[in-house]
């Protein structure tokens, strides 16, 4: 196995699971150590692909923790690895051979957990998850980031970076989230003038902090989405 063809977060949760069962002096590394790692990060993509798949991350972590916390402990060893995450492991590499990328994913650790029979997969599916779900969950993901394939090794810093770094004003106008904006009217329909052009359509608001930037571009996204 080349752990030198893993994504450098998919490495980042193997690492992870290692420390949670040293951590816990559990005596064998075992696909639900890799299924909690990859959960407690509530940003991460595993964390992304399975709230698009209609699951609660938060509650797969409660039960695997509760899991985690019936285990035997071996004080005094190191964990060693067991025969169900090497078969986890070996699945990930045939899910990334399948989806043709270079580099083995997050994604694919999480297919690979879904695939091979144990406590891991049981929590998942306990929590309502199925191998289509997450399947659609990936591919929704990919299409969204533009990022087809895993080519390289920083592959997952691209997926839902929008999300990441930006605030999605159309959705939080959606959510009844954002405050009705009064007296800018004029500048609202400014933008929309401009961004309904063919070419040269993306307008840029300028000025100082607290002049009101903000709530054109929330007066916008608020008759955007009542179709004004």
């Amino acid at each position: 196995m080349q752990m030198d063809r893993f994504t450098t977060l998919a490495q980042e949760v193997l690492s992870n699971a290692q420390s949670l069962a040293t951590g816990r002096s559990h005596g064998e590394l075992t696909p639900l150590h890799i299924l909690t790692a990859m959960v407690e990060d509530r940003n991460g993509v595993a964390s992304s692909i399975l709230a698009k798949a209609g699951l609660q991350a938060e509650r797969i972590r409660d039960v695997a923790e509760a899991e985690l916390g019936r285990r035997p402990q071996a004080t005094g060893t190191q964990p060693r690895t067991a025969n169900a995450t090497m078969e986890v492991l070996q699945r990930a590499e045939r899910e990334a051979k399948e989806r043709k990328d270079a580099y083995v994913s997050t994604e694919h650790l999480l297919l690979g957990l879904m695939e091979v029979p144990g406590d891991a997969r049981e929590v998942l599916e306990s929590c309502g998850a199925t191998r289509a779900a997450i399947d659609a969950a990936i591919d929704g993901i990919r299409k969204a980031s533009g990022v087809s394939q895993v080519n390289d090794a920083d592959a997952e810093s691209n997926f839902e970076a929008l999300k990441k770094y930006a605030i999605d004003l159309n959705e939080r106008a959606a959510a009844g989230k954002i405050d009705p904006v009064i007296g800018r009217d004029e500048e609202i329909r400014r933008c929309m003038q401009v961004l309904s052009r063919r070419t040269k359509n993306n307008p840029v608001l300028i000025g100082e902090p607290g002049v009101g930037k903000t709530a054109i571009a929330e007066g916008l996204a608020i008759r955007i989405v009542d179709h004004d």
